[in-house]
């Protein structure tokens, strides 16, 4: 298993973004591999969001990204935010990645 984490800066209209985000959410809990997702707003901050998403493996994650739909998606959020986005794995107590 992997988990997806990005930290995004919105820049512009918040709900717009939460609507996009939502569509976003929508496709890609619709693809082979996908396991959950949350969403958390920094408290401080109201326009700087963390998402997170479990998926099977990085190949799952990468089929997903590379559709013509999730292109088409994610072509919304230009403009709106800025994206940190990254993959990772667990690891144990002495540092073993468990993937």
């Amino acid at each position: 298993m992997v988990t997806f984490v990005n930290k995004l800066t919105v820049h512009g209209d918040i709900e717009e973004f939460l609507r996009i985000k939502r569509s976003l959410t929508e496709f890609m809990s619709g693809q082979p591999g996908y396991r959950s997702s949350s969403t958390l707003r920094h408290l401080g901050q109201r326009n700087v969001f963390i998402e997170t998403a479990e998926w099977d493996d990085a190949a799952s994650h990468r089929t997903a990204l590379h559709s013509e739909e999730f292109r088409t998606l994610i072509k919304g959020l230009a403009g709106l935010a800025d994206a940190e986005p990254g993959l990772y794995e667990e690891v144990t107590e002495d540092g073993a990645g468990r993937g």
